[in-house]
């Protein structure tokens, strides 16, 4: 399923002269940056059945990578004279192309799907719908505008550069324990496609995605305590997420995981904002 992502510049080998090979820590890692980003990687050989969940750990990694990039994006735009809003524009538009929007695009669909439909059949009906509705309009310009917004106010692009790695690392470590947690509420479509990730692979995820976090926000300047602070209000969105996804449409879907990642890395950058005052 990720397969389809790559193209040519990297290639990744499954295969040699003895036949397939189980999947290294380099192909685990590709996996995640095909489905987490753009970055074209070429695969040569057969996909490996387990590949999707075994990528799960490295989402965190990842996701502190992507964060790394933004950081870039803003310093650099900075650094030419361009106020903190408008770097803070560039950061969030590069991040957007990066990922090719995957999750903010979750997030439209869960919100026109739970806003709109009337049942769990309609719900999940309206979320595969390519089209964007009311809902999702509204939800996509509510999380640009608080990003954008929060990175703004944030405005040292040193602070910006270990915020934005802290919330993508954090909200992508999440993901997995949360695909984990909760069934799949169709039988086909991304989650559904990938599998279950087993629990010490889950845990893993988490434990990363919190670690590289907590090192992020360890090396800003607040008071003591904050940073857990920081972690439990990026968690309670994705928390009442999923009680929603489970009894709304019976569990969790691609769009769902998308949607949880906004939720997370939003509440990280504004609790940090709040807490910076």
């Amino acid at each position: 399923m990720l397969a389809a992502a790559g193209v040519i510049p990297y290639t990744v080998a499954m295969t040699d002269a003895t036949g397939p090979r189980p999947p290294s820590a380099i192909a685990e890692f590709a996996a995640a940056v095909m489905f987490l980003t753009r970055i074209p990687i070429g695969w040569r050989g057969e996909w490996p059945a387990d590949l999707d969940q075994r990528a799960l750990a490295w989402f965190p990694i990842v996701g502190a990578l992507i964060g790394g990039v933004g950081g870039a994006l803003y310093w650099a735009a900075a650094s030419v004279g361009l106020p903190p809003w408008l770097a803070a524009l560039a950061a969030v538009g590069g991040l957007a192309w990066l990922t090719g929007a995957l999750h903010e695009d979750g997030l439209a669909d869960v919100a026109d799907g739970f806003g709109g439909g009337r049942d769990k059949a309609r719900k999940l009906e309206i979320m595969k719908d390519s089209r964007v509705g009311t809902y999702g309009a509204l939800a996509l310009l509510l999380a640009v505008t608080a990003k954008i917004g929060a990175l703004a106010s944030l405005a040292d692009p040193r602070t910006v550069a270990l915020a934005l790695i802290g919330a993508h690392a954090f909200s992508r470590g999440v993901l997995p324990a949360l695909k984990a947690a909760l069934p799949d509420a169709r039988t086909d479509g991304v989650s559904a496609t990938q599998g279950r990730p087993n629990s010490a692979r889950a845990v893993v995820a988490a434990v990363i995605g919190l670690t590289l976090g907590a090192t992020a926000l360890g090396e800003i300047a607040m008071p003591a305590f904050s940073p857990l602070v920081v972690v439990l209000v990026s968690l309670l969105p994705v928390l009442l997420l999923a009680r929603m996804a489970r009894r709304q449409i019976g569990g969790i879907t691609g769009d769902v995981l998308g949607a949880a990642q906004q939720l997370a890395e939003i509440g990280f950058l504004l609790a940090l904002v709040a807490i910076l005052g």
